[in-house]
């Protein structure tokens, strides 16, 4: 049986299922390796004075971790600068936000010839590699020009921008070129696929057949493939005891008022100026409804050196304030702005004491949040998810009240509705999506990534794609 050797950014110790406060991803990627014998590798999130290539393995609830650390500039230059500064913007439609400096590219560059040296050692001849995400594009490429043979796979966990906008990257070609080493490229959303292929068979003179696109001497696959959750272990946490706990304090802490929930990283993508201004229509045009609930958001901060982000917490704090001075009376906040993260069946017992579960992301490439609060519903007594229509999501989840995060008005009318809507009618539109959430689970997103990359037949040799 091959070794299944994830590869991605930041790599955490895998935490206990009733434990911890880890991102989507991560849990995503360690319930795939508790299923794959493997390793992860990556950056530990530590600074060393020079980089040696050292790495540090630790095994953890079943999965082995394999870490290095990265110097102050290339933490400067490779993520904050280009991968945060320049793609995360990009690839979500802020062109406005993105920073186009050759320093950035250049430290990009540089930390992915530093992950390929450091990993190649590491891997064995039958080993599936599977590298995440946009801080490691060219990585394939890199590994390629090592001489590894492995058949490597590639998923994307953002959109992927259309071409007119990817265009203003003045790399664009080139960054897209080095994507050709893999085997299998994924997506989330037919959509993102769609604008992927658009991009490199009108900039670059692609071919397109079906799912394999052609580029020079080197054909890959590019699939759909909706990353989900562990939907049967999230359900579970809901039924916890520290869950059961969180589920009466904050039943108990909102005096029979409906509790609307948000829950996103401290993020411009996520819409989250956006949904307060949707949530202070609401408070204007329904007076008769306001003591009647309170929105709670959560939104641990992200990427605090980054000065974009820091005006996103100014902002936000600014508007709760706001809210709350316009709206608030002796007895009634509300909006509960809370500023740090808490472990999963915590959040489990909030989503299911939530009447209405808020996710408006401007843009996402997924958002596993959504798919939570779904599993995490009493079946006998659901709440609803309002969600946004640019959220991947959105395209498993039709049953959900979907909105335009754009429009305060849509996520006004989407609350009353979701407040007012009869029982009956929550069930059959949880069951249809909690049907979604199960069937395409975080295994079946696994299998459907790794058969395709094992359906690839393996090269006896494979070189880079710069000269393609």
């Amino acid at each position: 049986m091959s070794r299944l050797i994830v590869i991605s950014n930041r790599v955490s110790a895998p935490q206990g299922s009733q434990s911890g406060a880890q991102g989507g991803l991560a849990v995503a990627l360690s319930a795939a390796l508790r299923e794959h014998r493997g390793l992860w590798f990556g950056w530990s999130g530590e600074v060393t004075d020079q980089f040696s290539g050292h790495i540090n393995f630790q095994r953890a609830h079943g999965v082995t971790t394999a870490t290095m650390d990265l110097e102050e500039q290339d933490v400067d230059e490779y993520y904050n600068g280009y991968a945060n500064r320049t793609l995360w913007p990009l690839f979500h439609y802020r062109i406005d936000l993105a920073e186009y400096e050759r320093g950035f590219a250049g430290g990009y560059q540089r930390v992915n010839e530093r992950f390929a040296d450091t990993v190649r050692p590491l891997l064995e001849p039958d080993d599936i590699v599977w590298i995440q995400d946009y801080h490691l594009l060219p990585l394939g490429d890199e590994l390629r020009k090592r001489r590894c043979i492995n058949r490597i796979g590639f998923f994307l966990h953002i959109p992927w921008p259309p071409r007119r906008l990817l265009s203003t990257l003045p790399e664009a070609v080139d960054l897209v070129t080095t994507m050709f080493a893999y085997d299998v490229v994924g997506f989330h959303t037919e959509e993102w696929l769609e604008s992927f292929r658009d991009f490199v068979v009108h900039e670059m003179g692609a071919v397109c057949d079906g799912d394999h696109i052609r580029f020079g001497d080197r054909t890959i696959r590019a699939i759909a493939c909706p990353i989900g959750i562990d939907a049967e272990e999230f359900a579970a946490l809901a039924c916890t005891p520290r869950a059961r706990l969180t589920y009466r304090r904050m039943r108990d802490s909102s005096v029979g008022r409906d509790l609307i929930v948000g829950v996103d990283r401290l993020d411009y993508s996520k819409g989250l100026e956006e949904r307060f201004l949707g949530y202070e229509r609401f408070l204007n045009e329904h007076p008769e409804e306001r003591k009647e609930v309170f929105l709670l958001q959560i939104a641990p901060p992200s990427r605090g050196s980054v000065d974009t982000y820091k005006k996103i917490r100014t902002t936000l704090e600014g508007l709760a304030g706001r809210i709350n001075g316009a709206f608030a009376d002796l007895d009634w906040v509300p909006i509960r702005y809370v500023n740090q993260g808490y472990a999963r069946d915590e959040l489990a017992g909030v989503y299911r004491a939530a009447r209405i579960g808020l996710v408006t992301p401007l843009r996402d490439g997924m958002n596993l949040v959504a798919k939570e609060y779904v599993a995490a519903q009493d079946p006998e007594d659901p709440g609803v998810l309002i969600l946004s229509r640019f959220a991947g999501a959105s395209a498993q989840l039709p049953e959900a009240l979907l909105v335009n995060p754009y429009s305060p008005e849509e996520i006004a009318d989407a609350i009353v509705t979701a407040l007012r809507m009869p029982r009956a009618e929550r069930i059959d539109r949880w069951r249809s999506m909690m049907d979604n959430v199960q069937r395409e689970d975080v295994v079946w997103w696994r299998r459907r990534f790794t058969d395709t990359l094992m359906e690839i037949d393996q090269p006896e040799d494979a070189g880079s794609t710069a000269a393609a």
